[in-house]
């Protein structure tokens, strides 16, 4: 049997059972997401074959988990960069409306990171609906739809920072001077 037929022979004898392994660890990831990681790991294998052991699905799995950890350190990095550089950059809403920059900063704190995302590709990258749906790897429907509810939150957290209107029309507490 040649080197490429005992491969071929392999990968049947056990894509199944390192399809199962890598489902389990990624925990509701979707098929595909299963098999790229299943790719990768026959990819090693197949660059690796001449140092196959005997029996190698034990070895697939060790490929597989430290594959794994890999894309779980990887992803944890991009989350702190991603962190980082809306902590230190311009703020994008503030820039593009007119209005106290410190009270756009505090309301922009009130919401949620997915909700300053939506906004900030909106306002500082200058995206559209259709542009902010390939980011966020979702249809145009549910962009406009996260941006609309992005926008409203924002405006209300810059209203619970104002004062109520009301008060600025109601006389000040009378001081002893204003006595009549």
């Amino acid at each position: 049997m040649s080197t490429d037929d005992a491969f071929a022979a392999m990968y049947r004898a056990h894509h199944a059972a390192l399809c199962r392994y890598v489902a389990r660890r990624l925990d509701g990831a979707g098929d595909d997401e299963v098999r790229d990681v299943a790719a990768e790991v026959f990819l090693t294998a197949w660059r690796r074959r001449a140092v196959l052991p005997p029996e190698p699905l034990p070895w697939l799995y060790g490929v597989a988990r430290r594959m794994l950890a890999n894309e779980r350190r990887a992803s944890a990095r991009r989350h702190r960069l991603v962190d980082r550089l809306l902590q230190h950059a311009p703020d994008p809403v503030a820039a593009a409306v007119d209005v106290d920059r410190p009270a756009v900063l505090d309301a922009m704190d009130r919401l949620s990171p997915a909700d300053r995302e939506v906004l900030a590709l909106a306002a500082w990258e200058q995206l559209g609906p259709a542009d902010i749906a390939v980011v966020l790897r979702c249809s145009r429907s549910a962009a406009s739809m996260r941006l609309h509810r992005a926008r409203v939150r924002l405006r209300e957290a810059m209203a619970a920072l104002d004062p109520p209107p009301d008060s600025a029309l109601r006389d000040p507490e009378p001081t002893p001077e204003r006595i009549p």
